[in-house]
């Protein structure tokens, strides 16, 4: 018997709104979240802006759950309520066992083991650490484990408890490995998704020796410029989303609601370069491929292509070419846009962030826009849904990631049993 993952939860925490609500009222009025740099001061950076989220910790997080936390992880455990409470999900002790947890970050607990070697090392001038003046839990920002953890100890999950740290795939890669832990009989209730807190001066000058973010700082709501032709990088930003994964007859049993089924995932390298790609789009297409053949859906079924769409150069026109290649004919007739050009590129917790609002696009009929796409590239020439949100009948959706390493990922979503 085939087992099949629906969604019965969903929770966000993005720049511009936090919640899935506020999230995606401004995903379908087209609102951008860029802006000035306000988490440190940023003077002397090249790229000065991001999309920053305004999270109050203090409403969803206890004081300790705060102090032992990093920004990240505060991200991930909103997120993870939101959407367990959505899903009315109770673990008791013999569910737990069959329940699990799959969470993604790029760059894990960065801010806060920066933050903590700047006070030990008086700002650097003392090779010395005083140990005296970090925290007692700064050990747990050396990986990015503790957000599945603290996941894990939230809903009570027993089952398999996994870290996917890909890059800026891990999100929709640890989605993929909640479905296959379905698929496989592993577990009936996968909480997984990412969070990301990468706001900080080492992230930034990061990209900025390799000048990968835009240096439109005197306009930081038209920075982020996805398939336009005068783009000029991406737009740093941080967040979270979760989504709930049940088997469809444990979710069928309690009543629960199937938003969407997650049908396909496929995950490809391409061996080439640590940031570079491929003019040819030929690993993202394989993966968009076997994804499809995973979900059993036609190329020529696909309504609604959630693009990665970062805003580089060669990331667009090879993500472009990746589309062309594993639709065919199709492309040119399907719908494709870019979030990030909202809400900036929050690179391991980004995939989920798509994800996330690929199941709210599903719930209503609508493609979010790719905004400030003034200019077309005549090297991106499909229907990138400039500007304004269009309405528009979605049952089946891809959404597809590419992250520094080479990592390409997609994952295929279908309508929930109920629209069957």
């Amino acid at each position: 018997m085939t087992r099949e993952a629906v969604v019965t939860g969903v929770g966000v925490v993005a720049p511009g709104g936090v919640g899935a609500k506020a999230f995606w009222e401004l995903l379908s009025s087209g609102r951008t979240a860029t802006r000035a740099i306000t988490l440190f001061d940023p003077e002397g950076f090249r790229s000065r802006i991001a999309a920053e989220c305004d999270f109050d910790a203090a409403g969803v997080l206890t004081p300790d759950e705060i102090a032992r936390m990093d920004r990240y992880v505060q991200f991930g455990m909103a997120a993870t309520r939101e959407a367990v409470a959505e899903a009315g999900l109770e673990t008791d002790e013999e569910s737990s066992w069959r329940t699990a947890v799959s969470m993604g970050s790029a760059v894990g607990g960065t801010t806060q083991l920066e933050a903590e070697y700047v006070t030990a090392s008086e700002r650097g001038a003392s090779w010395t650490i005083d140990h005296r003046k970090v925290t007692a839990d700064l050990f747990r920002v050396f990986s990015p484990a503790p957000l599945a953890g603290e996941v894990a100890g939230a809903v009570g999950a027993r089952g398999p408890v996994h870290t996917v740290s890909t890059g800026c795939t891990s999100g929709l890669d640890a989605i993929g490995y909640g479905l296959r832990l379905i698929e496989e009989g592993k577990a009936d209730v996968v909480v997984a998704g990412a969070a990301e807190s990468p706001v900080s001066p080492i992230t930034v000058a990061c990209f900025d020796a390799i000048r990968a973010t835009s240096t439109r700082n005197d306009d930081p709501a038209h920075a982020s410029r996805p398939f336009d032709r005068t783009r000029d990088g991406f737009v740093l930003g941080e967040g979270a989303a979760v989504l709930v994964l049940e088997e469809a007859g444990h979710a069928r049993r309690r009543g629960a609601r199937a938003r969407c089924r997650v049908s396909g995932f496929a995950t490809r390298g391409n061996a080439y370069h640590m940031t570079g790609l491929t003019r040819e789009g030929l690993e993202m297409a394989e993966a968009i491929e076997r994804a499809l053949r995973h979900a059993r859906v036609d190329p020529s079924g696909i309504d609604y292509v959630n693009a990665h769409g970062s805003g580089t150069q060669q990331n667009d026109r090879h993500e472009t070419a990746a589309v062309k290649r594993a639709l065919g004919a199709h492309a040119h007739d399907t719908l494709v846009s870019s979030i990030k050009s909202m809400v900036g590129h929050s690179l391991g917790a980004i995939g989920a962030i798509e994800l996330a609002a690929c199941v709210l696009a599903m719930d209503h009929d609508t493609v979010p826009p790719t905004a400030n796409l003034d200019v077309p590239d005549p090297d991106c020439d499909l229907d990138y849904v400039p500007h304004e949100a269009r309405e528009a009948p979605l049952r089946n959706v891809l959404s597809v990631g590419s992250g520094f390493g080479g990592f390409q990922s997609a994952v295929v979503l279908t309508p929930g049993e109920r629209a069957r």
